[in-house]
């Protein structure tokens, strides 16, 4: 199920910061990934300590093995928004199958980030090999990030219904910076895998860490780079607060 956000609503997510964990109980926020970034960026925002982590149930590994067949008609953009998608989905029926969902309303974030080199998609290296080889394509070259966003709300069953509520999608999207990327030595790349940085992100390299210094320029969102965009997430967010009015 699809829920249509209020596109009247012109406010950010600060101008409602009080709806979420801290003095509402009864809206609680769940962040379904392990990601080190993304809680930053949430922290950032003015969330910390108004939402929780649980990294989605759901088999990223697996499924991307099956979008990997269907690659070829489906575009990066649609890839990464389909596994914040299914991220967060998996993570609201698990909420929907435990019964937590009895007495309050959840909104359950789900992301994923991508890095598109010409339209060949590098996710994140299964060693330092590849993480080499990575980075020496990106080398000199310009390539875009792709962060998917996807939203899912779980509330309480009405009265009179016995089933439990169906989680409702309210919003999926994607968005892209495009990153210029200096040329990098064999030393430069060699010495950078060896720190360990590369080796949980997409593309192989950190833009807030130590693989910032190969950026020579951004257009665009640098949080859509550092995974989360935190602006359109502000309004996804302030949107579906609205809908519970």
């Amino acid at each position: 199920m699809t829920a249509t956000p209020n596109t009247n609503c012109d406010s950010l997510l600060i101008s409602k910061m009080d709806r979420i964990g801290l003095l509402d109980e009864n809206v609680k926020l769940i962040l379904a990934s392990q990601s080190p970034r993304r809680r930053e960026i949430l922290d950032m925002m003015g969330l910390a300590g108004r939402y929780t982590v649980h990294p989605s149930p759901l088999d990223e590994e697996a499924l991307q093995v099956e979008l990997a067949k269907i690659t070829p008609q489906l575009c990066p953009k649609e890839y990464t928004k389909t596994l914040a998608e299914e991220k967060a989905k998996a993570m609201a029926m698990t909420l929907v199958s435990q019964g937590q969902s009895s007495h309050q309303t959840f909104f359950i974030l789900g992301s994923d980030t991508i890095v598109d080199l010409n339209g060949s998609i590098l996710n994140k290296p299964v060693d330092e090999k590849e993480a080499e080889l990575m980075l020496t394509r990106l080398s000199g070259n310009f390539h875009e990030v792709h962060t998917g966003v996807a939203l899912y709300q779980v509330s309480p069953s009405r009265p009179h219904e016995t089933n439990p509520a169906e989680p409702i999608l309210i919003k999926s999207y994607t968005d892209t910076a495009r990153v210029r990327f200096t040329t990098l030595s064999k030393a430069d790349i060699e010495s950078y895998v060896k720190t360990g940085e590369p080796m949980d992100k997409a593309g192989s390299y950190g833009i807030q860490g130590i693989g910032g210094q190969f950026v020579e320029g951004i257009e665009g969102d640098f949080f859509v780079v550092m995974g989360l965009p935190m602006h359109s997430l502000s309004r996804t967010m302030s949107e579906a607060l609205a809908l519970l009015d």
